[in-house]
């Protein structure tokens, strides 16, 4: 099945609210199988709902900017935000994930003033890239292909940071990272005197941080042990730095993310999701817990996203099993699985 050139004329500008992180997790593994069969009859579909995207709401690219910035400071540490990735690592929606995985690098191109003609020019621009045949339609084909080629792009470029910022914390060279080690440079992009951490940790002295640094150490701690594989020696290679650094390169920190979520809704301990805590946001996400009350509409949306996508067997109660269930809760999130891709033959 094959489209015409999509209908570019701009569009309503479209206020997404913040979503619930177990929500679209789970939502994403019922919804893989459905996408398997829209990428079966035809993903023109799919791209065209991407592009009316693209128009309709402008990359948030000042946000962007803010977070490229950040990162510059704290090379080392796990970013909030995956390209291409519906999740950020804090569970919260990336809300720019259409537009990273099917513009690519090209979202540099689409910033928030600018004109819609302009934006819709190069939209066609790159409508006319994907239709590799030039007949000015997009099959299934080229739109799988597209795709994936943008989405192995953002992992490409992950992957290329990534010796960088192993280089910066094996200065040695000699292929492995102790926990130590990359404390000490943690606590140094904190502000902290590197020498004096090291000698402290050395000497195994008490380290005079502050709370809040010594609850994100725990949790990167966390983190390290997770991305250290069998055998576990507290020794990270490159490849294992690279899934601490960024759990989409790796199923198993990606299910590791998925429980950590869990835990953050989870608010009586049993390890399992009741309506009121799927429905529920983690404290932090928005500023007016009030306005959230009060958004019946939203409210609504996630309840029938419990009962018709997550909760299978529908007792009223979303075990981990159920968001697990059927590869879904990060293999999902892997390149093109969150598409359903992987049915186009």
């Amino acid at each position: 099945m094959t489209s015409r050139a999509p209908n570019c004329a701009p569009q309503t500008r479209r206020i997404r609210k913040p979503g619930s992180p177990v929500v679209w997790l789970a939502a994403m593994t019922s919804r893989q199988r459905s996408l398997c069969g829209l990428a079966a009859h035809g993903l023109w579909f799919l791209g065209l709902v991407l592009l009316m995207d693209a128009t309709a709401r402008p990359a948030n690219h000042s946000f962007s900017r803010e977070r490229a910035a950040n990162r510059d400071e704290n090379e080392i540490i796990p970013p909030d935000h995956l390209n291409g990735v519906k999740l950020e690592m804090d569970g919260h929606l990336n809300k720019d994930f259409h537009q990273e995985v099917f513009l690519g690098k090209d979202m540099d191109g689409f910033d928030e003033d600018s004109e819609p003609r302009r934006s819709r020019r190069k939209l066609m621009v790159i409508f006319s890239k994907v239709d590799v045949n030039t007949d000015r339609r997009i099959s299934a084909k080229e739109m799988q292909h597209w795709i994936m080629e943008k989405t192995a792009e953002h992992f490409q470029e992950a992957v290329k940071e990534n010796k960088l910022h192993f280089r910066a914390v094996d200065p040695d060279g000699d292929g492995h990272v102790s926990w130590d080690e990359y404390k000490v440079k943690f606590l140094a992009s904190k502000g902290h005197n590197e020498r004096e951490i090291a000698d402290a940790i050395k000497n195994h002295e008490e380290l005079k941080v502050d709370e809040e640094t010594q609850e994100v150490l725990g949790n990167l701690r966390d983190r390290w042990y997770q991305a250290d594989n069998p055998p576990a020696d507290l020794l990270l290679t490159e490849d294992e730095f690279l899934s601490f650094l960024h759990p989409e390169h790796s199923r198993g920190m990606l299910k590791f993310m998925v429980k950590e979520i869990v835990r953050d809704l989870d608010q009586d301990g049993d390890k399992q999701l009741s309506l009121p805590e799927f429905i529920s946001l983690p404290v932090g996400t928005v500023e007016n817990q009030q306005g959230q009350d009060i958004d019946d509409n939203w409210v609504k949306d996630r309840k029938k996203e419990f009962e018709e996508l997550i909760d299978s067997n529908h007792d009223g109660i979303v075990t981990m099993e159920e968001l697990e269930v059927s590869k879904g809760a990060y293999q999902c999130c892997l390149p093109g699985r969150a598409l359903g891709l992987e049915a186009v033959g």
